[in-house]
């Protein structure tokens, strides 16, 4: 066995060499893309049905064996209806690098203050905001759906946007290269989330969780009837965080790849 594996070595190329990072690359980018959303629970799912697979095939478990090959035709199908939201947001992902991001961070956290001082002033007032701040992937599909802005980033430009009665009130604001893209923009809702059911009706919390399954954005939620502060990314919802909290976690995740 010692003598085929030197022999495999052996012969290895450059162009397997190539091939072996190519998967390594793939199979890394599909972790860090699932990692910490319900997908993750999914692919183990799938990972254990793999094994139980090979291990009945190994140990000649023909009845077994049989019974989860009647269902492998389908995995395929499965795969792409349970992650079509990653396997989306994966793609996206990938035609939207570039090299603008070093200078986009540096820019963005030098605003982001405003977007802090917004919100806590939003928060006090118990006044409903929802604010989606662009990563990788682009939202211009979305700003489409909104009042073009494109004005520089300020506590009282988002204030003013988002003060009762105010025509765009009602919409999210979409935030690109540190400016204020556009307001009143409609956001997906979830076909899945983990809210208790108090907040079924909370189309603002819904509609974050929905584009952060969508794309990477990160989105802040200010609540109207408790003032409570939250933040949607990658599906998830973190509720009733403090200042401090809201900037460690946002900064935090907008440095991340």
């Amino acid at each position: 066995m010692l003598s085929n594996i030197i022999l495999a070595f052996a012969r290895i190329t450059v162009v397997d060499i190539i091939d072996i990072l190519l998967l390594t690359f793939i199979l890394y980018s599909l972790f860090l893309l699932i990692r910490d959303t319900r997908a993750y629970q999914m692919a183990i799912g799938i990972g254990i049905i793999a094994l139980l697979f090979l291990a009945t095939q190994w140990g000649k478990m023909v009845a077994s064996n049989r019974f989860i090959r009647i269902f492998i035709n389908y995995f395929i199908i499965a795969i792409i209806v349970l992650f079509q939201g990653e396997i989306r947001r994966f793609l996206t992902t990938i035609g939207s690098r570039s090299f603008r991001r070093p200078f986009f961070l540096k820019s963005i956290q030098e605003k982001m203050e405003e977007v802090f001082l917004a919100v806590d002033y939003l928060s006090s007032k118990k006044i409903g905001a929802l604010i989606a701040i662009e990563k990788d992937i682009s939202l211009k599909t979305y700003t489409d759906r909104g009042a073009k802005i494109d004005a520089a980033l300020s506590k009282d430009l988002l204030v003013n946007i988002f003060f009762p009665h105010s025509p765009l009130h009602d919409g999210a604001v979409i935030i690109q290269n540190n400016r204020i893209s556009a307001a009143g923009c409609l956001l997906p809702l979830p076909p899945t989330h983990n809210l208790e059911p108090e907040f079924l009706t909370r189309t603002r919390h819904l509609a974050a969780i929905g584009l952060s399954q969508e794309t990477d954005a990160a989105v802040v939620v200010v609540s109207e009837e408790t003032g409570t502060v939250s933040l949607a990314t990658k599906g998830n919802l973190e509720r009733e965080l403090d200042r401090e909290g809201l900037k460690d976690r946002l900064l935090n995740y907008l440095k991340t790849r």
